[in-house]
């Protein structure tokens, strides 16, 4: 081999890597060449002196090693491309930007490829190895890095990971055909990774094998068996639980256990610096621990909390008492008897009585059987019923209730059930044992070792030129602090500046008299200082970055002496010194760098920022901005809160253009924040921060401030900033303790001012702290000992206080106190915000991550649902080491079983993402190939994996797809519509949308907004029957949703009445008709729909949800309306230029309308309709709090349209907290319901979005008749062998006009069939065969246009014979036409045809007049008396009687209060236009009414019709007496209106 390979080789194994430092490819190799050159003149002077080791002696541990045929123990310096043996246990890889690395392979198995060896040349060299087994933290090796014998890698992922090769195809594929058990997140690459930048970085794959650690024995534990290894035998940290009995790996000789290094030298030249420890982070070491005892506390064979299956959840209590009284109809199968079992059972029924019933009528003898030895499974879902749980208790049941589905259980034996997902004996001690390397955290393996005498003979001799043995000095000296963060502490500077100026180094702060150094001791001491200053910087770089190895002699000193914090009243200070690492590009765009030092407390500044001066890019070794400047806060250290922290953020103003003198002086210099950290002043141990820091700067990008920061500095990215901060030292620990309770308890104090207790009482009001103002802080402090006693708050107030405007661990650990009553089912409804809140948490262990695992561990619902958030999160840059910490603890408690459960559904979510891709870049005509191409793949994974749980519900358990079943969905993102083979043969295919290229997070947040408004109107009594389906986002950009059976969009209900079908009233309603169509059913769906509309517009209006067109809302056939879609909420509207296009408050059209009144007039049950969205809204109102409190724990979870109080703020104006309900009632009525209803906007939206949907259609799909539910056929029905329309009749329903009665004669048929179709469904039908048939076969179609009245009898008599010559010629056209299948499904019967009494002709004198007994109508009033206030809403008005000509009055109320000779009291409403069932809601109101006086006081109320060129008409009036009026309640009622008396007439 030539040297220049060797060379090559040389260079990739030992200085490739540094290249994720930033150092370009030629310095690399210049480092390298000087690194070699100072070896071989070292070398040379040694040998002269008689002083160096001789080469035989250097080299014997190397030739032992090689002689040893242990094929565990590596050879310390292997030959080039030779294959590292595979180890006992999987080798343990850790590089300088994280810990673990993922090319550890299972027990027994061979790497994939080979390794190639780093060769070192047979002399010493001065930096030798320098980075030899640095490798990247997820798991890449670069080229020429062996692979070193290790522990099994701890599990959490790295600090800086890498994503995998673009170029590669699927590396998580690859491996996963394997039968080896794999686990989650885990990187496995196959070809050496590529430098990338954090743009790149993948976080879909993040831990280590955490199941090898727990299901296989781990091979004995010993030092690192490696060729001239400096430093000492590894030695675990003392901080951590003992690992249990572990024996050492035998090693080559006993000369190679024993550290090899070149001895401390009398000289001071020689140096022994590094020695490998295995001391940890103290904080994981901690937490390390707290998992160890809550894992513990946990054991496997407690039923309750290790099932081993999944429960079905229950509701709560407010929820269960609405389902007491139902009946629930249940049917109960089971392999114990052949036919299936039906119970009629109340809600009240336990489910171990249905249990026992069951095996009354299974089994002879019940004497030996135990009903706890059964239990009750959801046909077509994985989960349980708990046999003590009420039906009616059970979720799911009131689902299946809702929606009219049969209930359907599955009786089995609990020892027949699969406990798979169980926490086993063996997984529990396994993880017990290996607690400690599980969250081992990320420390960085490098092996180093200088002799700082880095050419002092050459400058001792002085034998040759000084400049150059200084200039290569220099380099070295680069070369190490490059390795070492590229960090240039002062003591470096100060050292390398009594060197002379070198090419690489010509600041003016260095020697410029030579001759100083052609003294020995001049010289010696310029060596010493640099040593003394490079080992400084390396004891730096290990304690910032957690690496396992420290300079020596090591100091072990006792224990620090501690100092109360309350006790220290110093000021804080501190000394900036420099910002290292500064880019090339700042220094070429920006002047005048200077920082802002701030000290905050939960956000708030606890004093004005102080700044540094400003200052310029310098260039010593590398560039930095150096300030060395005191910065000094006048605030006391025992003033500080535990939970300080310090924000620094680093300024500049950038450089003006390139131009003249004059224009630079003209213009303006803009100050930009260029980055920020942000660290807490106490540690998790509550001791003052103390030494010198390197802070790693997050880049400042322009968001809002409503994101939170993170209080770890930034090491994630290889570019970053470092701020270099030295913070004050002392002899002893500054520590804060917690101050005793108080000794007072604060009561109510009477005493207090009128003026201050209603300021106080306005302040105690308000809902959310968001909007506490400066003043009303002051004023709670100043009055705390006035308030009453702190009570403990619901879990629902508690979520409020895990924001992070409190960071007080007391305070948040008595919220999460409050939390621990949370139920299991209502805690995963709050769970996003608590994952969120894990943010503000000041440290790694906290009690709400307590909790969390707590809860996780004893329900495996909770498990899965907090492993997909967790994992989300890892996408989160700033939070993504405390998030993976947190995943690789939940991953530890949870046990085997379930960790490859979640490993399945992540190589099931890879696969789905990678297809989901392909399809949308595939072109339309190819995607349903390309699908199907596809998910062949999915094959694949199903004969690997005989099951797997779906990530949108762990009961959703699916062994198989069904790929003749899916599709995909013709919208940008072309989500793609997935039909699973369910594993219960009793349930049905599971179908699912799977959407990749979409932020999913938003639709979980408004989908969760909604599933608790919708909980809390069932707790107050109010079932708005919403449609509650399930989304969940499996990572950035994708995500799965839950399909509801039996829906169409809007869209495509309209367009069955042509492209303009949004802008016709009978759409919904004929679509409603032709899926219900007897009287009872069609009540129905118009019932569901009544309830469902108005909670639609109540949770849409409040959330802001915008872009709201005809194809993401949709209607069930049982009359359920729901939204999808949610890519727009809290106002963001979707823009068309500068025009928004969600103009009305929400979507409410007059096709609604027309479904709820029956036509095209208001009925009463419009005023049903309006009540339920004033009820609705005026109940949510109540909970103002409990909205913003979870919006707001939202801020920072990365959605664009919710990042700051502005998005708050507009749900706080949406709910109105500050109004009474009468208030917002009036406003919802008049400004929200009336302005929507009236809104021509939305239904121009709608037919825009047709047009753009046309594009879309399939040619495939055939038109059909709207009113038609099925399609027919003439080998269905019979050939039609005469058609004619024998007579018109009067209709009013569903609205007033003629339909026209067609005699059906069919061939073999002797009975004739009578059918009537009005004029509009024939020019549908005619409409619908110009779609498919050419015009020239068709007959010609009557005119639609008329003059006069269209409605009319003569009309209808015209359109009679047009349209019996329309039909002859129609079924005596061509077969093509008159045998058509829309023909043919026309002419069939309806049931609508086939009710009787339908024929005969009506009276056509049909009146809107109410029923009798009210002839005149009814008024509904809501009145009630407070602070000598007479309160009168009017409500509505049913049944008023037409005027004489016929057309409906402009009706108004108008209201005296008697008696009242003046007539001064009138007070009266606006007129609603052309009803007789008008809905007002408008407050009337009566000041300075004696409360005594009340009882002889009348209420005179008239109704009038407003005319516009005569006089008023009195349609009715009525009298009410106010003795019934209790002060102080609503009296709501409807009151009967009578005939007018001869004065009122008048």
């Amino acid at each position: 081999m030539s040297a220049a390979q060797t060379q090559k080789e040389n260079s990739e194994g030992g200085w490739g890597c540094l290249e994720s430092l930033g150092l370009s490819q030629k310095e690399l190799v210049l480092a390298e060449a000087l690194q070699m050159e100072y070896d071989a003149l070292s070398r040379l002077k040694q040998d002269k002196n008689g002083t160096g080791a001789s080469p035989t002696t250097s080299r014997a541990p190397s030739q032992t090693c090689s002689k040893t045929p242990n094929p565990s123990i590596e050879c310390p310096r292997p030959t080039l491309r030779q294959p590292i043996p595979a180890t006992t246990g999987a080798s343990l890889l850790r590089g300088l930007s994280g810990s673990d690395s993922s090319l550890n392979q299972p027990e027994g198995t061979q790497s994939p490829h080979s390794i190639p060896a780093r060769v070192v040349p047979p002399h010493e060299s001065y930096i030798r190895d320098l980075g030899d087994s640095l490798v990247s933290g997820s798991g890449f090796l670069p080229k020429g890095f062996p692979s070193l014998p290790d522990d099994i890698p701890p599990a959490i992922p790295p600090r800086n990971p890498i994503a995998p090769s673009l170029g590669s195809d699927n590396t998580f594929l690859t491996t996963w055909a394997s039968t080896v058990p794999r686990d989650v997140n885990l990187f496995t690459p196959d070809v050496d990774q590529p430098k990338v930048t954090s743009g790149e970085l993948n976080y879909d794959n993040v831990n280590e094998s955490l199941a090898r650690l727990n299901g296989s024995q781990q091979g004995p534990r010993g030092r690192r068996a490696s060729g001239n290894q400096i430093g000492k035998p590894v030695a675990r940290s003392k901080t951590l639980p003992p690992p249990g009995a572990a024996q050492d790996i035998p090693t080559c000789s006993q000369e190679q256990q024993e550290p090899v290094s070149l001895g401390s030298r009398m000289n001071g030249f020689g140096y022994e610096l590094f020695q490998v420890s295995e001391e940890r982070d103290e904080e994981v070491a901690g937490f390390c621990h707290m998992l160890d005892v809550l894992r513990s506390a946990y054991p496997h064979g407690d039923r309750s909390k290790n099932a081993g299956f999944v429960w079905s959840p229950s509701v709560g209590h407010e929820e269960l008492h609405q389902g007491l009284g139902v009946s629930v109809k249940v049917t109960v199968i089971s392999e114990h008897f052949r036919e299936p079992l039906t119970f009629t059972c109340d809600g009240s029924s336990t489910v171990d009585l249905l249990i026992y019933q069951t095996l009354c009528y299974a089994q002879d003898d019940l004497d030996h059987l135990d009903v706890e030895d059964y239990l009750l499974k959801v046909c077509g879902h994985d989960e349980f019923l708990n046999n003590s749980q009420t039906l009616a208790g059970l979720e799911f049941v009131q689902q299946f209730l809702k929606f009219d589905w049969d209930i359907r259980l599955f009786l089995t034996k609990r020892s027949t059930i699969s406990t798979e997902l169980a926490r086993t004996v063996r997984t529990h001690t396994h993880t017990h044992t290996h607690m400690s390397k599980v969250l081992e955290p990320a420390i960085f393996r490098l092996q180093i070792r200088l002799p700082i005498h880095l050419s002092p003979p050459p400058l001792l001799s002085l034998k040759v030129e000084l400049p150059l043995h200084v200039e290569r000095l220099v380099q070295s000296v680069k070369a190490l602090c490059s390795s070492l963060a590229a960090v240039e502490t002062p003591d470096v500077t100060s050292a390398l500046s009594q060197l002379p100026a070198c090419p690489c180094r010509l600041q003016p702060k260095v020697l410029k008299d030579a001759s100083v150094l052609a003294f020995r001791e001049n010289r010696e001491k310029v060596v010493e200082k640099l040593t003394a200053a490079i080992l400084d910087l390396v004891e730096l770089y290990c304690s910032t970055f957690n690496a396992n190895f420290h300079t020596t002699p090591q100091s072990h000193c006792c224990t620090a002496p501690v100092q109360e914090a309350g006790l220290v009243t110093n000021v804080l200070s501190f000394n900036m010194y420099a910002a290292h690492r500064i880019p090339i590009t700042w220094a070429a765009s920006y002047e005048g760098f200077f920082l802002s030092c701030c000290l905050t407390h939960g956000g708030a500044e606890l004093c004005a920022p102080q700044h540094t001066s400003k200052q310029s890019v310098n260039k010593y070794l590398f560039h930095l901005v150096v300030w060395d400047q005191r910065v000094c806060f006048p605030v006391q250290i025992n003033q500080l809160p535990r939970e300080s922290q310090l924000t620094v953020i680093l300024y500049a103003s950038s450089l003006p253009p390139p131009g003249g003198a004059e224009d630079k002086g003209k213009q303006r210099r803009s100050i930009e924040p260029l980055g920020w950290v942000t660290m807490p002043l106490f540690n998790f141990r509550h001791v003052l921060t103390c030494g010198r820091k390197l802070l790693g700067l997050w880049p400042s990008t322009p968001g809002r401030s409503g994101n939170a920061r993170t209080s770890s500095p930034n090491f994630s990215q290889p570019d970053s900033v470092i701020l270099q901060v030295d913070f004050p030292t002392s002899s002893f620990e500054v520590r804060f303790s917690t101050p005793p309770p108080a000794d007072f308890c604060p009561q109510y104090d009477s005493r207090l001012d009128t003026i201050s207790q209603i300021q106080l009482q306005d302040v105690l009001h308000k809902k959310a702290f968001f909007w506490l103002t400066a003043e009303d802080k002051r004023l709670l402090w100043e009055k705390k000992a006035f308030c009453q006693q702190w009570a403990c708050l619901g879990h629902l107030d508690a979520l409020g206080l895990l924001h992070a405007s409190f960071p007080d661990q007391e305070l948040r650990r008595t919220a999460v106190q409050w939390l621990e009553s949370i139920s299991d089912p209502e805690l995963l409804d709050f769970l996003p915000q608590l994952v969120q809140a894990l943010k503000y948490e000041c440290y790694l262990d906290s009690a709400l991550v307590r909790f969390l695992l707590r809860r996780a561990i004893g329900d495996i619902r909770i498990a899965h649902y907090l492993f997909w958030l967790l994992k989300d999160n890892l996408q989160d840059s700033q939070f993504s080491a405390r998030y993976q910490h947190l995943l690789a603890a939940l991953l530890c408690c949870v046990g085997r079983g379930l960790r490859d459960e979640f490993d399945r559904q992540c190589w099931l979510v890879s696969i789905l993402t990678k297809v989901a891709q392909r399809v949308r870049d595939a072109t339309p005509s190819s995607r349903q190939s390309v699908l199907r191409d596809g998910l062949d793949e999915m094959k694949q994974f199903f004969s690997v994996n005989s099951s797997c749980r779906l990530p949108l519900n762990p009961a959703l358990l699916v062994t198989g797809i069904n790929i003749q079943s899916c599709s995909f969905f013709n919208s940008n993102a072309v989500p793609l519509k997935l039909s699973f083979r369910n594993l219960d043969l009793l349930g049905d295919n599971i179908n699912v949308i799977f959407k990749s290229g979409d932020d999913l997070r938003q639709d979980m947040l408004t989908l969760q907004m909604i599933r608790i408004m919708n909980k809390i109107w069932i707790q107050e009594g109010l079932d708005m029957r919403m449609v509650i389906f399930k989304c969940f986002s499996t990572g950035r950009g994708r995500g799965m949703v839950e399909m509801i059976p039996h829906a169409d969009t809007l869209r495509k209900i309209q367009v069955e009445h042509g492209v303009t079908g949004s802008f016709k009233d009978r759409p919904l309603a004929d679509w409603l008709q032709k899926h219900n169509p007897t009287d009872e059913q069609y009540d129905k769906a118009v019932e569901n729909f009544i309830y469902s509309c108005a909670g639609c517009c109540v949770a849409t209006y409040i959330l802001g949800i915008c872009d709201r067109h005809n194809d993401n809302i949709m209607l069930k056939t049982s009359g359920h309306m729901f939204h999808i879609d949610f890519g727009k909420f809290l106002g963001h509207a979707q823009m068309f230029g500068n025009i928004k296009r969600d103009r009305a408050p929400f979507v409410f059209t007059s096709d609604m309308a027309y479904v709820i009144n029956g036509g095209d007039k208001p009925s009463s049950r419009f005023h049903d309709f309006v009540d339920l969205c004033c009820e609705a809204y005026n109940l949510i109102r109540k909970h103002t709090h409990l909205f913003l409190n979870l919006l707001g724990l939202m801020l920072s979870c990365g959605i664009p349209e919710l990042s700051d109080l502005d998005d708050l703020k507009y749900v706080y104006d949406a709910l109105r907290p500050h109004e009474s309900e009468a208030d917002a009632t009036m406003y919802f009525t008049s400004r929200l319901i009336e302005s929507s209803l009236g809104s021509v906007a939305t239904k121009l939206n709608f037919f825009i979005h047709n047009l753009a949907q046309m594009k879309f259609a399939s040619s495939e799909d055939r038109p059909t008749l709207s009113f038609a539910p099925r399609v027919h056929t003439p080998k269905s029905d019979g050939l039609i062998r005469s058609l004619y329309i024998c007579r018109h009749i009067r209709t009013t329903n569903p609205s007033k006009g003629y339909a026209f009665v067609v005699k059906v004669e069919r061939e073999g048929q002797q009975e004739v069939q009578l059918v009537q179709r009005t004029f509009e469904e024939f020019h549908e039908l005619h409409s619908k065969l110009r779609l498919i048939l050419p015009s020239s076969k068709l007959p010609s179609f009557p005119s639609r246009f008329v003059i006069g009245r269209s409605r009319g009898e003569a009309m209808a008599d015209r359109r009679k014979d047009e349209l019996n010559g329309y039909v002859w010629h129609l079924i005596h056209a061509a077969p093509e036409v008159a045998q058509c299948d829309l023909v043919y499904t026309f002419f069939h019967p309806l049931p609508r045809d086939e009710r009787p009494g339908l024929f005969p002709a009506v009276s056509s004198s049909i009146s809107w007049s109410p029923a009798s007994g009210r002839e005149l109508g009814e008024v509904k009033l809501s009145i009630s008396y407070k602070n000598d206030k007479l309160f009168i809403m009017v409500m509505h008005i049913r049944g008023l009687q037409p005027l004489q000509d016929g057309t409906d009055p402009d009706p108004y109320v108008k209201l005296y209060l008697l008696p009242d000779p003046q007539k001064t009291s009138k007070r009266k409403t606006k007129a609603a236009r052309r009803t007789c069932n008008p809905t007002y809601n408008e407050m009337l109101v009566y000041e300075r009414i004696p409360r005594g006086d009340l009882d002889q006081r009348v209420i005179h109320l008239r109704v009038l019709g407003d005319g516009a060129f005569w006089e008023n008409t009195v349609l009715g009036e009525t009298f009410i007496p106010l003795k019934r009026l209790v002060p102080g309640q609503h009296w709501v009622d409807w009151h009967q209106l009578g005939p007018p008396s001869s004065e009122s007439a008048h």
